[in-house]
């Protein structure tokens, strides 16, 4: 959990500055759901008049409050998107980073819908890893497909753009997207790769990983550091009721 806290990407500035600018950030009371650690909710806090963090997972949720623990403006909530124990008309504001393609569509479409004040938004964010942009990035997703047996099986899966339009129905779904890096060093690399829960990290699978991981790092880093790619997207609107 410390690795997954630590070495985990953040967002872009963009992706806040578009949920200030299209989606009443400013001052809004935001339920983001799947709030995990806090990764997301620590960039909304500045801005947000109150974050409840929807959590639940027990380990996510408790990493989430220890980061969090000195926001006044942050309540961690054991709830989940199909059932976020938030009241009705709560909320200005849905975030789900990294998150929403674990939800049951249907279910937490109505729990949103539920919990949103009339012209409510929903923004649904994830960082996509450019798996071929550079030599080390198709190096790493080698190495995955080669060495962690629960990668294939676990990997983000992506959802049916109409899956997720149906949540702003009728209004129509906004996409952009920003680049994103996260430059890293060797113990940066090994705690990112490490974090990630289909990454063998124990026994000889795990001695083997880190041996091949050192190795592609050698090859690949220029001034000590390598970095990770991603293509983050925001999906956003306001939903209906």
């Amino acid at each position: 959990m410390d690795d997954y806290v630590k070495f985990r990407p953040s967002y872009p500035a963009e992706i806040v500055e578009e949920l200030r600018n299209e989606c009443g950030l400013d001052g809004a009371i935001v339920a983001d759901i799947g709030s995990g650690p806090g990764n997301l909710a620590r960039l909304l806090l500045p801005y947000a008049g109150f974050v409840y963090g929807i959590e639940p997972n027990p380990e996510m949720r408790a990493a989430g409050e220890r980061q969090l623990a000195d926001a006044a403006k942050f309540k961690s909530v054991a709830g989940s998107a199909e059932e976020t124990l938030l009241d009705e008309s709560s909320v200005d504001l849905v975030t789900a980073g990294q998150a929403y393609h674990w939800f049951d569509p249907e279910r937490s479409h109505r729990e949103m819908a539920r919990i949103l004040r009339p012209g409510g938004h929903a923004a649904l964010i994830w960082n996509t890893r450019l798996n071929d942009a550079t030599q080390f990035l198709t190096g790493y997703e080698a190495l995955l497909n080669a060495l962690s047996p629960e990668y294939l099986a676990t990997r983000h899966r992506d959802t049916p753009i109409t899956q997720m339009e149906a949540l702003f129905e009728p209004a129509p779904m906004i996409v952009k997207s920003f680049e994103y890096s996260q430059e890293l060093d060797w113990e940066g690399l090994k705690g990112r790769a490490q974090s990630s829960s289909y990454v063998p990290t124990t026994g000889e699978a795990g001695l083997k990983f880190l041996e091949e991981l050192r190795a592609l790092f050698e090859a690949q880093q220029v001034e000590g550091t390598v970095s990770f790619l991603y293509k983050s997207e925001i999906h956003y609107g306001p939903v209906s009721r």
